[in-house]
């Protein structure tokens, strides 16, 4: 009975879908585990290829969950994000059976339902305009709803993607199309009924419209979602100048975010409306859509147990859901292909958040109300100039952050390879940064109606933006490069070059590193803060533009204020017109690293103290410099400092220019020079003079592969002591290194390579290390490393440039030990993973060549065991064996590791008398080593 009722309610579906649309027409039934759902499908599809075709593609992407080596399984490592890879079988998703029949019954042969793209054989083409009606029934075997936010979970059950359905966006039928979980358009132009059984107790929610009990119905521009629960979720109905709006959430609302919702819902839609003239019927709020699409950088700040509110949680609230809302009904009034136009899409949701925060919160900073925060009667961060920043700039400050980097991808770059930070940076700020220029240049009111006429002219249909681009440029020929601008990186950069007074003028030099036609926003400002804006037209191949304003009482003059335009520095937008600094910029000293303020040359003056060694001991002084919270390509550290163990005056300075082509093999090529003088024994000194320059390559941002080049000179000096001297010890030595280097930080499989020379006038020597570490289990790593090194020629006149094998000889002073010439006591105890890399302190060093191995594997928690084999040879000696194994602590892993030698070749070493001698550390002490960890799975 039940299949029959089934049936018949599929063919009353029929008869309510008009021609040439799609129909889908499910009845599912969910097992009372909550895992199994059986389907029973009819698929009515169309031809509108405009072609005849000879196959159907079916999305099985359930099958997405099935097994490691998918693409959806790939992308979460990428993401560092492991629990997919390491699921457990019963966790997974999959098709547990199908069966395909066409309209006469004849079923339809399925070669492998594992597979996530399904092609269907079809007897006779199917002409354009001419449709084919499938029935199919299938059991999926739900995944566990914490891989992707779609799945069964112990309360609540959210179903996304997981139904058969035909791709809309390839009706070629020619490529492979698979799951990524990036929220992509799948299937529209499709009406739906779709009719659930579902255990008892349980309620079902959607955004499509509910019928009646447990029944939907409805045409979809968008992907149909439910949520199956125990409980009833909330829902907020709004009316907006007669259009009544359902607001349903898939989670529960606090108290007081449902009453701040009910004030501020209202005056949202009613913005969105009278910016793109939509508002739909519905909308279904997901928790995974929430947390995705919410406001970025409002969030409280927690330090240990203090918390600190940047906003009131009314305002998160409205900040919150503006966006989310303004995203979800862009993607019920506009379809588009997410791989290949997400920043239309994108852009739009970012220029409506620009004009709410011009609207509501033109006055808000970027810090929120942290600046107000008092400790100690005083309030510390309005010394900083992020407290000043306002919060509208964040749009063009996160451009400018990943540009200063280089890690920018061009905007219609596809979404697949396109990094979690430049999804955000490019395809949405940049673009809606764009956007809002153009609509500030163009009038926004032209632009809003322009937008308002596209999504009414493409309404249930695929839209391509660039076709909206054109239709602005021929509103206004002054937005004509965007075209081209959204193809490539960029680097655009207005720079203002002199001011010369001419009679009651100002004369003012423009420079554009453009050829591209683009306008440019020129401000003046007197001394009282009054100010008067210019737009400069700029022609195409016009690298030089000079334009004149009234002098008046002219003080500053700024290009694209507020970050405006999205330009690769904002540094050269600022010239006074009087004054002591007339065409320059003021400089400004800073004690604390801050939000550049690209107005002054600003100066970085940091007290410094630190340890630094048994020998120089507490190092106290002030490092000047000009590097901010930003990357630029000019960099200059100066840092002298007081020596408590010396008594001394020491410190180190350095200078690096970076060239960063935006399109090009080459990330960055830095060439820079350096130098030092500090302590590295008792009374004896070592200076240091370089001259570097290293090649990073370009890399997918997606992706942790980064390979450069290397090369160097050090110049040395060391001071020696009379022991040393009649040692004839080396004083003056200069070195020279070329290496290539090669790294890929994933999870699961971690590896490494490098490749080097050094050589000097008495030896040189090739080393080669590799080193590879798998995560066999949560959090429990296998890593092995390979060392090889040999001299082409040795001539030294003692052991300082051999290879070390449980020690290494700090000759070029770059491993930050803390005894760099103890021999004994702990200091001599710190460990570093370099040449033959031996935990155990075996005796001597190699001055021909070296092989090792070192072995690591997890046994339990922050317990490891090691292991190190390896053979060397020195002149005129026979070949060697040697190994050593213990336990190793990883307190901090990577930074404080603590070493427990067991057997080696010496012999059972706890048995030893001297152990707690033989015990070794690690210890790094290096904030960036953290920070790059930390921030691995966003660019």
């Amino acid at each position: 009975m039940k299949r029959i009722s089934i049936c018949l309610i599929l063919f009353l579906g029929v008869a309510e879908v008009s021609a040439q649309k799609d129909s889908i027409y499910i009845g599912a039934q969910l097992s009372s585990d909550k895992k199994l759902l059986d389907v029973n499908q009819e698929l009515v599809y169309y031809n509108n290829s405009g072609k005849d075709i000879s196959s159907i593609k079916l999305l099985n992407w359930v099958s997405a969950y099935h097994k490691r080596g998918t693409s959806l399984v790939y992308r979460k490592l990428e993401d560092r994000n492991t629990n997919l890879h390491f699921a457990k079988t019963e966790e997974l998703g999959k098709l547990v059976s199908l069966n395909i029949k066409d309209s006469a019954q004849h079923e339809i042969p399925v070669s492998n339902i594992s597979d996530e793209n399904l092609f269907l054989p079809l007897q006779q083409p199917l002409k354009p305009g001419e449709k084919i009606q499938l029935q199919l029934q299938y059991q999926i075997h739900l995944p566990d709803k914490k891989f992707t936010g779609y799945g069964t979970s112990d309360n609540t059950i959210a179903l996304k993607y997981f139904f058969i359905v035909p791709d809309h966006f390839d009706p070629d039928n020619i490529s492979t199309r698979n799951y990524h979980d990036i929220e992509e358009s799948v299937n529209f132009n499709t009406y739906w009924t779709v009719n659930f059984d579902l255990p008892v107790n349980y309620f079902i929610e959607s955004n499509l419209k509910q019928v009646q009990m447990n029944s939907f119905k409805g045409y979809l521009d968008s992907d149909p979602e439910f949520l199956i629960s125990p409980n009833e979720y909330p829902s907020i109905n709004i009316d907006t100048e007669g259009i009544r709006t359902e607001i349903k959430f898939g989670y529960n609302l606090k108290p007081e975010e449902r009453q701040n919702l009910e004030f501020y819902l209202p005056l949202q839609l009613k913005f969105i409306k009278e910016k793109i003239g939509f508002l739909p019927e519905r909308l279904f709020i997901s928790e995974k859509f929430r947390g995705k699409e919410d406001f970025f950088g409002n969030n409280d700040i927690t330090f240990w147990k203090f918390r600190f509110q940047l906003f009131t949680n009314a305002e998160k609230t409205d900040l919150d859901y503006f966006g989310i809302i303004a995203k979800k009904i862009l993607d019920e009034s506009i379809i588009t292909d997410k791989q290949d136009h997400h920043w239309f899409k994108n852009g739009l949701k970012s220029y409506l958040e620009i004009q709410y925060l011009k609207t509501f919160y033109s006055d808000a900073k970027i810090l929120g109300h942290l600046p107000e925060t008092k400790i100690f009667g005083i309030k510390p961060l309005k010394f900083f100039h992020a407290s000043k920043v306002n919060l509208i700039d964040r749009y063009g400050l996160t451009y400018q952050y990943i540009v200063a980097q280089n890690l920018d991808q061009k905007i219609d770059e596809k979404y697949a390879v396109l990094s979690n930070f430049n999804d955000m940076a490019i395809s949405s700020f940049e673009t809606g940064s764009l956007f809002n220029y153009s609509a500030e240049k163009m009038g926004y009111a032209k632009f809003d109606t322009l937008v308002e006429n596209f999504i009414k002219r493409n309404t249930d249909q695929e839209v391509d933006p660039k076709d909206f681009l054109k239709e602005l440029a021929d509103e206004d020929k002054r937005t004509a490069y965007l075209t081209d601008f959204i193809s490539k990186k960029n680097r655009v950069n207005f720079k203002l070059r002199k001011i010369k007074k001419e009679n009651d003028s100002l004369s003012i030099q423009i420079y554009k590193n453009t050829p591209a036609a683009i306008p440019v926003k020129l401000e003046t400002q007197t001394k009282e803060g009054e100010t008067k804006s210019y737009w400069v037209e700029t022609e195409e191949n016009e690298k030089i533009k000079n334009f004149s304003v009234p002098a008046l009482d002219v003080y500053k003059i700024t290009l694209n204020d507020d970050y405006i335009f999205p330009e690769s520095k904002y540094r050269d937008n600022f010239l006074y017109a009087k004054g002591l600094f007339s065409n320059m910029k003021k400089i400004k000293f800073k004690l604390i690293k801050d939000i550049p303020n690209p107005e002054f040359n600003e100066i970085y003056v940091t007290p410094r103290i630190r340890f630094s060694n048994t020998y120089d001991k507490f190092l106290i002084g002030s490092n000047f410099k000009n590097q901010s919270f930003f990357d630029q390509k000019f960099l200059y550290s100066v840092t002298p400092t007081y020596s408590t163990g010396t008594g001394k005056l020491t410190g180190s300075a350095g200078v690096s220019y970076s060239f960063l082509p935006a399109e090009s093999i080459i990330r960055s090529l830095t060439f820079g020079v350096s130098g030092s003088y500090f302590h590295y024994d008792y009374d004896l000194a070592y200076r240091k003079a370089s001259v570097f320059s290293n090649i990073n390559f370009r890399k997918n941002p997606r992706s942790t592969v980064s390979r450069g080049v290397g090369i160097s000179y050090n110049y040395l000096e060391r001071d020696l002591n009379p022991l040393m001297i009649a040692r004839n010890d080396y004083d003056k030595y200069g070195l020279w290194s070329v290496g290539y280097g090669y790294s890929d930080n994933q999870s699961i499989h971690e590896k490494s390579l490098s490749v080097s020379t050094q050589w000097m006038e008495d030896f040189q020597k090739v080393a080669a290390e590799a080193f590879y570490r798998w995560e066999f289990s949560p959090k429990q790593k296998l890593s092995v490393r390979l060392f090889a090194g040999y001299f082409i020629k040795n001539n030294t006149r003692n052991n300082t440039f051999n290879y070390g094998i449980s020690r290494v000889s700090d000759y070029s002073f770059s491993y930050n030990l803390l005894g760099q010439s103890a021999t004994s006591g702990i200091l001599s105890q710190q460990y570093i993973l370099a040449d033959g890399g031996f935990k155990s302190f075996l005796p001597g060093t190699v001055n021909h060549w070296i092989g090792s191995v070192n072995v690591d594997s997890s046994v339990w928690k922050i317990f490891h065991v090691y292991a190190d084999a390896g053979v060397y040879q020195n002149k005129n000696q026979p070949t060697k064996f040697i190994w050593d194994s213990g336990i190793k602590v990883r307190v901090i892993p990577d930074f404080l590791e603590i070493y427990f030698p067991v057997q080696s070749s010496l012999g059972f070493e706890p048995a030893f008398k001297d152990y707690a001698k033989r015990i070794r550390y690690t210890l790094v002490l290096n904030l960036g080593s953290i920070i790059n960890a930390a921030r691995r799975g966003w660019y």
